[in-house]
């Protein structure tokens, strides 16, 4: 995909409800596009998207991605039903040790994409990820 054209954050807004949405919702299509764990229709359709071969909505649309999405879904609930409470507990901490680090680096790239601020003054974001795990 490198010599190909990739589309930009403002290529989402169909789908996206503002640019930081539009932002994460690029930044995960890139994580599956890159993840050779992830592996077939998933990969293909990030691929498809981020390319610009087929916009979000119509893979949103289309059967065979929404079910690999959904068979990908029932995977990670299985997994998670099947593990220990001290697996927990170490996923718990492991997932908080980098949805630190993740934000760390949205903030930084927030902030190199929005330009100098001056003095202004911003409170840290805060995400509804994180620590509300059901189990």
């Amino acid at each position: 995909m490198s010599n190909e054209r990739e589309i930009q954050d403002q290529d989402l807004m169909d789908v996206a409800q503002d640019e930081e949405q539009a932002h994460r919702l690029r930044k995960a299509l890139k994580t599956l596009s890159d993840n050779p764990n992830v592996g077939g229709k998933l990969q293909e359709m990030a691929r498809e998207v981020l390319s610009g071969r087929i916009g979000m909505k119509d893979a949103i649309e289309t059967p065979r991605y929404m079910d690999a999405l959904g068979d990908r879904m029932q995977e990670i609930r299985r997994a998670a039903e099947n593990q220990t409470q001290a697996e927990r507990e170490a996923s718990r901490e492991q997932f908080a040790a980098w949805q630190k680090k993740e934000d760390e680096k949205e903030d930084k790239e927030r902030a190199e994409r929005d330009g100098p601020s001056g003095n202004i003054v911003t409170a840290p974001r805060r995400s509804g990820r994180g620590g509300g795990h059901r189990g």
